[in-house]
């Protein structure tokens, strides 16, 4: 789910900027233009660090949109007090708003659930992962032994 919103975002940042060029959103403040520009680089870079279960992932999505949301509701909250049923459609802020909820209310458990995978990646070594240990001996021979090797003494 994280990642199809990203992935969605991005779509939709990238098709705005396609069709209206850098004033794509010039209707907005200039610091919210930026953000949403940055958002054709930030929403790919959120849905990369959730598929790769990085366990800063979650926050950093859940940074990501909650930036987006502040940015959309900025410009948005005149008409919304104006209009507030016109907000009401599968478009636009309506679903920023329930994503933005859905990758904050989320964030902790997922980061969590990141967190035990990251005990065992690429980035440790030892017994814990399954992997060899690398030891040097007083006559400065390197020897490797797996965990739980009983030919070579693991353990």
């Amino acid at each position: 789910m994280y990642v199809v919103g990203f992935l969605e975002g991005t779509g939709a940042h990238g098709y705005f900027l396609a069709t209206d060029g850098l004033n794509a959103y010039d209707y907005a403040p200039i610091l919210v233009q930026v953000l949403f520009h940055l958002l054709l680089l930030l929403d790919p870079l959120a849905a990369l660090v959730i598929i790769r279960a990085r366990p800063g992932g979650p926050m950093f999505a859940a940074l990501v949109m909650l930036a987006d949301v502040v940015g959309n509701w900025s410009i948005a909250w005149s008409a919304v007090m104006a209009h507030p049923t016109a907000f009401l459609r599968p478009v636009g802020l309506l679903p920023i708003t329930l994503f933005g909820i859905f990758v904050l209310l989320t964030t902790l458990p997922l980061r969590r659930a990141f967190k035990g995978r990251s005990s065992c990646t690429t980035s440790t070594r030892g017994p814990a992962c399954g992997r060899p240990t690398f030891t040097r001996s007083p006559t400065g021979t390197a020897s490797s032994r797996m965990p739980d090797d009983p030919t070579r003494g693991g353990g």
